[in-house]
């Protein structure tokens, strides 16, 4: 069975199944034949999307130490381009540009994912060509469009740092190494999880946490067949998917590039061709420009490019304005504030 033939079948199984979540209490239906938000009573149990953790429980000096080094310039050779320089905090965890801009001005490929709840993440990347957030690190370090460094090199200016040796020196034994660098990056990382989202706090059993049009909205995500890839904790995430099962998204926008290729570029195998590592909808309304190229500038035009060509439909405005009215409420906090 092929790929696409694998999702069309999910995401009918999604269809059919969905509405079972949502229990009738008096007679009432919509244009799709379904119980109307009001004629329904939320069963929390056995729901697609999971509540993010209200705390996780890292190293804390680790992860201050992976906070100065996620902050720092020095990773990148002409000491100009930080980890928070792709990954802006106060921006959702994105640069909100198309494609990043590394040392001397040059451009990145693809669009830079949110590093907001990457723990939760299978896979790194786009195209998930490593699994840890470990792996990941030494790719824009040493990338030439992003931080365009080495290993040594970058070794070399922290050890110059008396505060880095001896913030290293409180948690590594061996001190300022790769291997350690890269771990207290990744601690921090791991520390980014934006939780009690008002959808958390309904999934928790709030159910005066979402509107009524929420809850609509939510439920014609799970209707239509959203959830079959945007789901788990992360609301995506955790599988790949080739974009365009039902019409060809590639040859409508046209030049395509090397980057378009997603996990073709891992495995060389032609059905990966146009797969890509499924994004999490966490925080969805801070991190425009959307899709690994960056072509929706806006939400509603994502949600009706995914609705055209990985779903087959052709989404009414009533349909996106209540879908993002749900996206909206996926919006968490960090450290106890709101993004």
């Amino acid at each position: 069975m092929t790929i696409k033939k694998f999702w069309l079948l999910a995401i009918l199984l999604v269809c059919l199944v969905g509405g079972g979540l949502w229990q009738c209490s008096r007679p009432g239906n919509n244009d799709l034949g379904q119980p109307t938000i009001s004629s329904v009573a939320f069963n929390k149990i056995n729901q697609p999307i999971q509540p993010i953790p209200m705390q996780v429980m890292p190293d804390r000096v680790k992860v201050q130490l992976g906070e100065m080094l996620f902050h720092d310039p020095q990773l990148s050779s002409d000491n100009t381009i930080s980890c928070a320089s792709c990954h802006d905090l106060k921006q959702g965890g994105t640069d909100r540009l198309r494609v990043s801009i590394g040392v001397n001005g040059a451009l990145g490929t693809i669009n830079a994912p949110t590093v907001f709840n990457c723990r939760f993440n299978d896979s790194q990347f786009w195209d998930g060509r490593v699994e840890t957030l470990e792996e990941q690190i030494d790719s824009p370090i040493q990338a030439r469009t992003e931080m365009a460094s080495t290993w040594p090199e970058v070794i070399r200016k922290l050890r110059q740092s008396s505060e880095y040796s001896s913030r290293f020196k409180a948690v590594y034994d061996d001190g300022i190494t790769q291997d350690n660098i890269k771990d207290a990056i990744a601690t921090f990382e791991r520390s980014l999880i934006t939780p009690n989202s008002r959808f958390d706090r309904f999934l928790n059993g709030d159910g005066n946490a979402i509107t009524a049009e929420e809850k609509e909205g939510y439920r014609r995500f799970r209707t239509y067949g959203c959830v079959a890839c945007h789901q788990g904790v992360n609301v995506g995430g955790n599988m790949f998917h080739d974009l365009g099962v039902f019409g060809d998204y590639f040859k409508d926008r046209g030049n395509i590039t090397q980057a378009d290729f997603g996990r073709y570029n891992v495995t060389g195998e032609e059905r990966d061709r146009y797969v890509f590592k499924v994004p999490s909808l966490r925080n969805v309304v801070l991190t425009a420009p959307y899709f690994h190229d960056g072509s929706a500038t806006t939400l509603k035009e994502a949600v009706q490019t995914m609705g055209k060509y990985q779903l087959g439909r052709e989404l009414s405005d009533e349909d996106t304005t209540l879908i993002i009215r749900f996206l909206v409420t996926l919006t968490g906090k960090y450290r106890g504030e709101k993004l």
